[in-house]
């Protein structure tokens, strides 16, 4: 599939899908934030905070405030790796899944509207 789209529609999809979830419901995510949910959903696990903080290029200090916030809206969860006991894993939640999943949608239906003008 390919998308071909200049710089101002793809800045106004980015912009209609932005404006519908920060007026819908779903949780107000920062960029950072995002970036790390989107890369334990869509990237092989498993995942820690050292391993997240590289793939990333930020500190793991950034890297925990960032999961902070998604582990109390539920998005991701954190346990001890037993294999490894001062490694943290990072791991996809049910809940989490269903809001990439409506995020996908607003993408998808911010395409729509971008394509039609």
């Amino acid at each position: 599939m390919a998308i071909d789209l200049r710089e101002m529609q793809a800045l106004d999809l980015w912009r209609r899908t932005v404006v519908t979830t920060v007026a819908g419901d779903a949780p107000d995510l920062s960029g950072r934030q995002m970036a790390v949910l989107l890369t334990v959903f869509l990237t092989a696990p498993p995942h820690t905070v050292r391993g997240l903080a590289q793939i990333l290029k930020v500190s793991k200090p950034a890297i925990t405030r960032a999961l902070d916030r998604l582990g109390a809206l539920d998005l991701v969860r954190r346990r001890t790796d037993e294999a490894d006991r001062r490694s943290v894993l990072v791991q996809r939640t049910v809940r989490g899944s269903v809001f990439l999943h409506e995020f996908g949608e607003t993408i998808t239906a911010a395409a729509r509207a971008v394509d039609r003008g």
